[in-house]
C-alpha cells in the first residue's frame, strides 16, 4: 500500500464543485423563499469548505498545483485559496 492510498482525501476540484453547487442552491432558496433549499445550500457550502481544507492540508502547490487553470477557477468562483495556490504552482 503506497502512502497515497493510506487515506482517500476528497479532491480539491470536487470540493470546489460542491461549494459552488451549495451557493447556487442557496441562492435559489433565497430567491424563492424555500427554506429547505436555503438550508441545503448552506449545508453543501459548509461541507465543500471542510473538504477543501482536508484536500489542501498536505498539498504542496509547487508540486501538485494546476497552475493557470486553478488560478482562473479560483478567480471565477471567488476562492482566494485556489487562486493563490494556482498562482504559486504557475511560477514553478
Amino acid at each position: 500500500m503506497s502512502p497515497n492510498d493510506q487515506q482517500e482525501a476528497p479532491g480539491l476540484i470536487a470540493a470546489h464543485a460542491q461549494y459552488v453547487k451549495g451557493a447556487a442552491v442557496g441562492a435559489i432558496g433565497n430567491l424563492t423563499g424555500a427554506q429547505a433549499w436555503t438550508s441545503s445550500g448552506e449545508h453543501d457550502k459548509s461541507a465543500g469548505i471542510d473538504a477543501m481544507k482536508q484536500a489542501s492540508a498536505n498539498r504542496d502547490p509547487a508540486t501538485s498545483g494546476y497552475g493557470k487553470v486553478e488560478e482562473m477557477a479560483g478567480k471565477m468562483t471567488g476562492c482566494e485559496g485556489m487562486e493563490s495556490e494556482g498562482a504559486q504552482s504557475k511560477k514553478q
